[in-house]
């Protein structure tokens, strides 16, 4: 009896695979939760965002719910979610028999656009030493402040902005309209740029990044497999993390930024991490109806991972 019983045990164990990824999943899930509410409809514009448009923009509630479910949202919290953004003009829902789908609109669409460049980046920005300054007129200093930061601008004084001129920034040409502009080559103790903006609580975040999603990369060391759901829900988390600091993050070149910036080991983990969940995720997408991927080779370049190999 006692044999038989310890046989049925020893048969059990060599049943159930270690699956070290799912653990470390679990815990990101309970920091998530940690942390208060989660924001879900910022969840579903990084699912949207990150995984949906890249393959035609439109994706099955069901697969939402089953992204969602395994982050521990619950069904009610999606759907109000839900419908805030197809309020806001962000999704839009369309009906196939009883299914439902949402699809990003337009203007959400052009907001992930704009962001998308600098999440994805490979790095900090090439810069010659070149700087822009503009001034705007005191009485609408309040309103262009969402605008300017947008176009990679930090204000200096209340109606002052200062920009590095790096490659690839966005054109500014709307944000400066109607404001004094100088352009310039020479500056003095450049490295001061960083009193302009909060760096130590960026710094902070990004360690906390760092710390939170380092696991990940050790758990697949162990074990290879993740399940796609799993690696699914994962990819969400670290993108949404990671997103949320970058674009908090003014994204200066190296030349300004503090000694022993962490940002960079930060960008080097979120490369590696996405990597490792890229296949089974994709392929979770695919199985849950999604189309293939529209540009798979700019989508291949994300964080650098056409440039650098690990």
């Amino acid at each position: 009896m006692l044999a038989g019983a310890a046989h049925a045990v020893s048969i059990d164990a060599m049943d159930v695979p270690s699956r070290p990824a799912e653990a470390v999943l679990d815990r990101l899930i309970a920091r998530l939760h940690g942390r208060g509410r989660p924001r879900v409809w910022s969840m579903v514009i990084t699912v949207f965002g990150d995984a949906v448009v890249p393959r035609g923009g439109r994706i099955a509630l069901t697969a939402l719910q089953d992204i969602m479910g395994r982050l521990r949202v619950e069904a009610g919290a999606l759907r109000t979610a839900m419908s805030r953004l197809a309020a806001d003009g962000w999704v839009i829902r369309e009906r196939n028999g009883r299914s439902s789908f949402y699809r990003l609109a337009e203007e959400g669409r052009h907001a992930f656009d704009r962001a998308t460049r600098r999440i994805y980046a490979a790095g900090p920005p090439a810069w010659d030493g070149a700087w822009t300054v503009a001034v705007a007129p005191p009485d609408g200093a309040a309103e262009l402040r969402e605008k300017m930061e947008e176009a990679g601008f930090l204000r200096v004084e209340a109606s002052v902005y200062l920009r590095p001129e790096t490659r690839n920034a966005p054109d500014p040409a709307d944000a400066l309209a109607g404001m004094l502009v100088i352009h310039g080559n020479s500056a003095e103790h450049p490295e001061a740029m960083r009193m302009l903006w909060p760096s130590d609580e960026i710094a902070a975040a990004y360690r906390a990044f760092i710390e939170a999603h380092r696991p990940l990369l050790g758990a697949f060391r162990r074990s290879g497999s993740i399940r796609p759901l799993d690696a699914m829900a994962a990819r969400t988390l670290l993108v949404h993390d990671w997103r949320r600091i970058v674009l908090r993050d003014p994204g200066l070149p190296l030349a300004l930024l503090p000694r022993h910036w962490p940002g960079e080991e930060a960008r080097t983990l979120a490369r590696d991490v996405y990597g490792r969940l890229l296949e089974p995720s994709e392929a979770w997408l695919g199985e849950n109806g999604l189309p293939p991927l529209a540009h798979p080779r700019e989508f291949a370049g994300r964080f650098g991972r056409g440039e650098r190999q690990d």
